[in-house]
């Protein structure tokens, strides 16, 4: 199967920032300078990209190397070719101390958040690493639950996940966070059931009970998932009236979504669409989640 060129593969990343030298050049950045400029001179054998300085100009360019007769592996080997990935004009540096620049979607983060509409863009991290990304363009993930708690749990397991995923796409993570009060406030009644006291949730001007109380039955709206009205019909044999606050039957949004459902006990199930976990899910079934949003929505997405 053959490959994009990589100049204009999206989410272009190194697959190591140890392959990244960065040179100050007192020449022009368009590749023919550049290439009078570095070819013939010796690069280290892990170098494959050059981020090239003028100045507050940068350039970030691909290399080719001397092949070596008789297997060796020598330090250095001559550059035999350049190719300009992305050119001064298009090309930003930028430092953000709070990244990784060894994480693909921290490069893509600081693209986006400092850099929006370059090509490439180059990152200091805080470790003092420089790593780029050339025409960004995360996998956007929506990740879909109900709140509070609060933080989001969900949402922010897959934030936690993503900051050391080294191995995964860059992926722009978007919450969608359907808040259990507001919900409260659009259907009005008079008393509520909520599924847990857990969650803290009480709606001003209403009576509000917890279904995990086991409270005397009374006249009330569930707000709830059907695992809820199912222990509903258990406790009091028969069906609630409901507002359904389950996540994963809120229909289609551009990208993917990551969601969960109660109906899952231990499975990681793929949809059209989406990817649900169970409630409460671990840090390893969410990140069972990304290989698989993964696998669905980037398939042939690999570093440079």
């Amino acid at each position: 199967m053959s490959r994009t060129p990589a100049a204009h593969r999206p989410n272009l990343v190194p697959g190591a920032y140890r392959g990244v030298a960065v040179s100050d050049v007192t020449c022009e950045l368009d590749e023919g300078s550049l290439a009078a400029h570095f070819v013939g001179l010796e690069a280290y054998r892990r170098t494959r990209f050059i981020v090239v300085r003028r100045g507050a100009q940068t350039a970030i360019l691909s290399v080719q190397k001397a092949s070596v007769e008789g297997g060796a592996d020598p330090l250095f080997v001559p550059i035999t070719a350049v190719n300009l990935l992305a050119g001064p004009q298009e090309c930003a540096f930028v430092v953000r101390p709070d990244l990784d620049a060894a994480v693909p979607s921290m490069l893509a983060r600081a693209a986006l958040e400092e850099a929006p509409g370059r090509r490439g863009v180059v990152m200091q991290d805080g470790y003092g690493h420089i790593s780029f990304i050339v025409d960004p363009a995360p996998l956007r993930l929506t990740v879909r639950e109900v709140v509070p708690p609060h933080p989001a749990k969900l949402f922010d397991q897959t934030r936690r996940l993503l900051d050391v995923a080294e191995h995964l796409p860059p992926i722009e993570l978007v919450a969608e966070v359907v808040d259990l009060a507001e919900l409260a406030r659009t259907h009005p009644a008079k008393a509520y059931l909520l599924p847990c006291r857990g969650g803290g949730v009480t709606v001003q001007g209403s009576t509000t009970w917890y279904l995990d109380q086991r409270p005397e039955h009374r006249a009330w709206t569930l707000l709830g998932c059907e695992r809820s009205q199912q222990i509903h019909e258990w406790f009091y044999g028969e069906r609630a009236e409901q507002v359904d606050t389950c996540p994963r039957r809120a229909g289609p949004t551009p990208g993917a979504v990551l969601t969960r459902c109660c109906l899952l006990e231990h499975e990681v199930l793929t949809e059209p669409g989406q990817v649900v976990v169970p409630w409460g899910a671990t840090l390893a079934q969410v990140s069972e989640a990304l290989e698989r949003i993964v696998r669905e929505w980037e398939p042939s997405w690999a570093p440079a």
